[in-house]
Formats: C-alpha cells, structure tokens, sequence
C-alpha cells in the first residue's frame, strides 16, 4: 500500500479512535447533544450515544487490519454520513443553535457548515480507502507523524471554523 493510503487509513483510524473515547470521557454532555440531534429521549439517547462510541472504536479497529480494512471503512464512511445527514436535518428543522457534540467543547455558535462538511468530507475519504487497493499497511514512523499531523490540522479547522467573524470584530 502507497504512503498515503497508509496515512489515511491511521488518520481515519485515530478519528474515530478519538471520537469513540470523547463519547466516554462526556458521556452526559454527548447523551443530551445526541438527544437534541435526533429528538429522541435524554434516556434512549445515553444508550445510543454509546453504541456510536462502540461502533466508532470498531470502525478504527477494523481499518488497521488488512482482512477488515474494507469492513472498517465502510462501516466509517456510514457512520459519518449518519452524523452528517443529523446534522443537517437538525438545522433544517431549525435546531441549528444546539450543542452537536461535534468539539471537545461546547459550542454557543451551535451546529456551523463546518461541522457538517466535516462529516461528509471525513465519509467522502473513508470510501476513498473502501475503493483503493487492497494490500497491507505499511505502518512507519513517517505514516504515524503524518497522520497524527492531520489530526492536529483536523481539530485547529475546527477551531479556526468557530473563531468570531472578522466583520464583528472589535479591532473594526
């Protein structure tokens, strides 16, 4: 497998890694984040918000092994066109101002186009693995700096996205 496969395949693998233990590390900030999303009850959400974690963790997992790589990037590219499609429908239907759950922290800004291109972009490049070609991941000390690079690219976009607009600024 080319570098950038492999780098993909640890980038895409440490996202989900880091979202599944984000959902356990603020298990009642991300249960009421998840009710809010799907308009479902602050008690069903608890249980679905862990299920996300365990199919995220199990996504990452499976894209480290060849025999599952196909599996796990599939599984990854569902799960971030469901974020991404709740998302949407939350601003839709006008709960655009809710706390998605989608930062470490909680956004009084609510769900941004950020976010939700996030979703589709980080699906977008989990079916991008799905379709490559198969073969074995040559894991090296480059392809783990690269792709813990793009995590760290991954979460300064993300606060970049949230930062207040320069029209609004006080320096104006």
């Amino acid at each position: 497998m080319s570098t950038a496969l492999s780098v993909l395949t640890l980038f895409l693998a440490m996202v989900l890694g880091i979202a599944a233990a984000h959902k356990l590390a603020e298990r009642s900030r991300l249960a009421s984040a998840t009710a809010g999303l799907l308009r479902i009850d602050p008690a069903i959400a608890a249980p679905v918000t862990m299920a996300a974690a365990a199919t995220e963790f199990a996504a990452a997992l499976a894209l480290l092994f060849p025999v599952s790589r196909s599996a796990g990037a599939l599984l990854a590219a569902l799960l971030w066109v469901g974020y991404g499609a709740a998302l949407v429908g939350a601003r839709r239907r006008g709960d655009g101002g809710i706390d998605c759950g989608c930062d470490f922290g909680a956004r009084r800004s609510g769900i941004g186009r950020f976010a939700i291109a996030r979703a589709f972009a980080l699906a977008l490049a989990a079916l991008a693995l799905l379709f490559s070609p198969a073969g074995s991941v040559g894991v090296g000390v480059q392809s783990i700096f690269a792709a813990l690079a793009f995590v760290a690219l991954l979460f300064a976009a993300g606060e970049i996205a949230h930062l207040p607009a320069t029209s609004r600024s006080a320096a104006r």
